[in-house]
């Protein structure tokens, strides 16, 4: 039988996660030992004596042996590995004891109070919640009513008046240091010798020319050399149109702001939006190019009537609405009527509430119609479309063979750089067909007559 002892090793503080090896080792100790001495022999070798005689030389061999008894001890050595980082700890205190414990369960122990300081402690770092939950700091008085910011200005203006000056401790006295002046330090002598006297040797007729030159000459050459940091606006036009410069604007003059020009307001668009309906709807021939630009007034049902008014209609060609307060469920209805539209070349939707996936409905309409040549819906509610929206207008805009111009603002080079080589063949394939159709009509006037 073996004896079985349990070690337990130190631990060593190595990684964060302990390990248990178990390792058997045997260790051997002597009980008992005994020795027996075995029979003798003899052993007769032939050896030459000191005479040189030869004689017979007997070897006696002895044996013993010797018997020991040995004890096999199993020793399992158990060994822990435990490895402790460095633990959290909030103001000095150690916090590895409250890993296992619930924090939804320490939250519930806590009163109103105690919540309230945790929460002035803790920075909860969500844009969602209004500033006056996420700011620390509570206001404790009552409202005084709204703001009213005239009285606030006389308020903090009564405050600073009524407010005492600090006292000086000296009295001020005029050309007089106070404290310490700051001198720059000497510069070193190599450094001085270091810097380098660039000279210029402009011979002398340059020397001569512009020696006596005026200010005003001396201001022409430096547009003319494109120094437009030496001068403002005013004297580089000058100096490019030969108006002689502005008195008072020399290189020691103050330069004031340019006037800006004042322009007439563009009168208010009086259409008589109840007028065009009806005349939409009447198909009248004379009613080619309708603009409701700018009308603010206009309420969605007049709009319903008038886009449903469109694919009957076969003379209009030219529809602006700029500007009308479109939203979503009208731009759909009107891409609707495009499909259906015969007679339409131009659609004007700029300045209006429509989204980007209407604005692609939009675009994917002009397929089925196959005479709209220019689009634009350009400043809309989100300036900025994305690269998916961009890219779907791209992939329309390249399948349609009829679109000439398209007023989009597309941020993305890629998608710009596709749409406009797109429609530059576009518009070479109807000049084409244009002049072939232009030299057809002569030939069979030619022929008939």
């Amino acid at each position: 039988m073996s004896e079985v002892e349990e070690v337990m090793a130190t631990e060593e503080q190595t990684s964060p996660d302990a390990e248990v090896s178990d390792n058997v080792s045997k260790k051997e100790e002597l009980v008992d030992e005994t020795m027996e001495v075995l029979p003798s022999e003899e052993i007769i070798t032939d050896a030459i004596d000191e005479d040189g005689d030869e004689v017979e030389e007997i070897t006696q061999i002895t044996k013993k042996v010797v018997k020991r008894t040995m004890k096999i001890t199993e020793t399992s050595s158990t060994t822990k590995t435990t490895t402790l980082t460095t633990p959290a700890k909030l103001y000095g205190k150690d916090l590895s004891e409250y890993d296992d414990v619930d924090v939804e369960t320490l939250l519930a122990q806590l009163s109103p109070e105690e919540i309230n300081i945790l929460a002035k402690e803790v920075d909860p770092d969500d844009n969602f919640l209004p500033p006056d939950q996420r700011c620390s700091y509570e206001c404790e008085k009552a409202s005084t009513g709204p703001l009213n910011r005239k009285k606030l200005i006389e308020h903090i203006n009564k405050q600073a008046i009524e407010a005492p000056d600090e006292p000086e401790f000296e009295p001020y006295v005029k050309g007089t240091v106070r404290g310490k002046k700051w001198v720059p330090p000497p510069r070193d002598q190599r450094e001085l010798d270091a810097e380098e006297k660039i000279s210029i040797d402009l011979g002398d007729e340059y020397e001569s020319a512009l020696t006596d030159a005026t200010q005003e000459e001396i201001i022409d050459l430096a547009a003319i050399l494109g120094f437009h940091s030496m001068m403002n606006q005013d004297q580089y036009h000058a100096s490019l149109l030969n108006k002689g410069q502005p008195v008072g604007l020399g290189w020691d003059g103050i330069t004031k702001s340019t006037q800006q020009k004042v322009y007439p307001m563009d009168p208010p668009n009086n259409t008589d939006v109840e007028e065009s309906i009806k005349r939409i709807k009447e198909d009248d021939t004379k009613l080619i190019d309708l603009n409701l630009n700018n009308i603010k007034n206009i309420s969605e049902e007049k709009l319903e009537q008038l886009i449903a008014a469109l694919p009957e209609n076969e003379h209009l060609e030219v529809l602006s609405l700029t500007n009308v307060g479109l939203t979503d469920k009208l731009a759909l209805l009107l891409a609707e009527a495009i499909e259906k539209s015969k007679t339409l070349r131009v659609l004007n939707v700029e300045t209006n509430f429509i989204s980007p996936p209407v604005i692609v409905k939009l675009v994917e309409s002009l397929l089925k119609c196959r005479t709209i040549e220019e689009f634009r819906a350009s400043n809309q509610r989100s300036q900025v479309l994305g690269n998916k929206i961009e890219m779907e207008i791209t992939d329309l805009v390249e399948k349609n063979t009829s679109l000439l111009r398209l007023g989009l603002h597309l941020e993305f080079n890629d998608a710009r750089h596709r749409v406009a080589a797109h429609l530059q063949r576009n518009i070479d394939r109807t000049g084409r067909q244009r002049r072939m159709g232009h030299f057809g009509r002569n030939y069979t006037i030619g022929v008939w007559q």
